[in-house]
């Protein structure tokens, strides 16, 4: 029978456990298995779930162990990647009919990655239509419930495994982590190899990783950081200690800065009343920084870009597939089609003189605190401002992270968004896990 309760754990706790081999591989894959089946898979995020693909994989990582050989750092631990991640032996679908069933040859870096760190593969996620969500809503995709959207972090938020990865081309990540009510780290541009993946938006996309905790994130984010040659965004340099740094106390206390953005009348009056109070409560610990208007035009520029890049990448898929195509993805690819070479350079242009405005604010605190979507995630809501609070970081290739701190009164989760420096991604984790444990024991006492 297995033991459900082992999935309440945290992921850290988890792994001391399988390292120490107070605990086997195969009793967390049937709690994953028991779960799934007590959820059923359309509940659990999951689009492929293989039981017996599952316990094989655990079945060699107990083999393993008990070999006596040095183990991984996500040993035994089971993680969801989603569905336009390039699986080995999975089917990858890629939210699109016409890919059903297709099984790559070659793993994608993130999974040749999580194998090599001991984590084995638990399934596939599900993912809007060929993966896009965009900066405004469509209903299709980029409106809705960002938790309904976006199954990796909806298997986190239900129970089902600890940890799980995404691919974040449209901004809409973060924000479905703090509709799901769970922590949710887009690492800073460049930091995660994206090949075998379908990156649609060279210029934007980056891995995002889900866990409930702050630690959860640092340690797979950890795993997953380095150089490939095959991803010239990724640099030959080395990665940040992201666990160790996440769990160690600030040398002094943080200083946040309470950016509003040109886009905080999007955000619901329960997000503002609530981002009211914690900042009240947070006192001398915060600042408020306004930006300048010339910000407002950030989510034009990112979109710009977005659609030039999609209308590119996609061409081959337009031509071999184009009655599969839905009419709102058809009508984006459209304006990409549209968008001239000298507005798509410009707007490319344009992070090095907001992400300059940016850093006058980061010169005086550790990390900009602000909302991580407009408000909680209800059903049948769609807007397009979904991603209101997550472009203009996306844009300027910033690491960011939401915190499940905040909820509505009905009980819906809200997240509280923390941003920081490119290649700060440690010291932005160490802030995240300070303000997190400040907020617990402030609730507490």
């Amino acid at each position: 029978m297995a033991d459900r309760r082992i999935l309440d754990l945290p992921a850290v706790v988890l792994r001391e456990r399988l390292a120490s081999g107070a605990m086997r591989a195969i009793e967390l894959t049937e709690a994953v298995i028991a779960r799934v089946d007590c959820l059923g898979t359309a509940s659990t995020g999951f689009t492929w779930f293989d039981p017996g693909f599952a316990r094989r994989q655990a079945a060699s990582l107990d083999q393993f162990r008990g070999r006596g050989r040095a183990l991984g750092a996500l040993h035994g631990l089971v993680v969801a990647v989603d569905d336009t991640i390039d699986t080995a032996w999975i089917p990858t679908g890629r939210g699109f009919a016409p890919f059903d069933g297709h099984v790559p040859e070659k793993e994608s870096a993130i999974v040749e990655q999580l194998r090599s760190a001991g984590a084995m593969v638990a399934g596939k996620t599900r993912v809007a239509e060929l993966g896009v969500g965009g900066f405004r809503g469509d209903g299709q995709n980029g409106g809705g419930s960002a938790a309904t959207r976006d199954g990796a972090a909806a298997a986190v938020a239900n129970g089902v495994v600890p940890l799980a990865v995404g691919l974040d081309g449209g901004s809409s990540l973060v924000a479905a982590a703090a509709s799901a009510g769970v922590t949710g780290y887009r690492p800073s541009f460049g930091a995660i190899s994206r090949r075998g993946t379908l990156d649609l938006v060279p210029s934007l996309t980056a891995p995002c990783v889900f866990a409930p905790d702050v630690a959860g994130v640092a340690l797979i984010a950890e795993a997953l950081f380095g150089f490939d040659a095959a991803d010239p965004a990724t640099t030959l340099a080395p990665h940040p200690r992201l666990l160790e740094h996440a769990g160690s106390p600030p040398p002094v206390t943080p200083t946040l800065a309470f950016v509003r953005t040109p886009w905080w009348d999007c955000a619901s009056a329960e997000m503002q009343e609530a981002f009211d109070e914690l900042i009240a409560a947070l006192g001398e610990r915060c600042f408020e920084a306004p930006l300048p208007q010339i910000f407002a035009d950030a989510r034009i520029l990112a979109e710009r870009v977005m659609l030039a890049e999609m209308a590119k990448n996609l061409t081959g898929i337009r031509q071999r597939h184009a009655a599969a195509l839905s009419q709102a993805l058809s009508e984006r690819l459209s304006e990409g089609d549209a968008v001239l070479a000298r507005d798509y350079l410009a707007a490319l242009d344009w992070r090095k003189v907001l992400y300059a405005g940016i850093e006058t604010i980061f010169e005086r605190c550790d990390a900009i605190v602000t909302p991580a979507a407009i408000g909680p995630a209800r059903d049948g809501q769609a807007t397009q401002d979904a991603t209101a609070f997550n472009a203009l970081w996306t844009f300027l290739g910033v690491p960011s992270v939401t915190l499940p701190l905040l909820e509505t009164p009905d009980g819906l989760p809200m997240g509280v968004q923390l941003v920081g420096r490119r290649g700060e991604d440690a010291r932005l984790l160490r802030t995240a896990q300070w303000l997190q444990t400040l907020f617990q024991q402030e609730m507490q006492g």
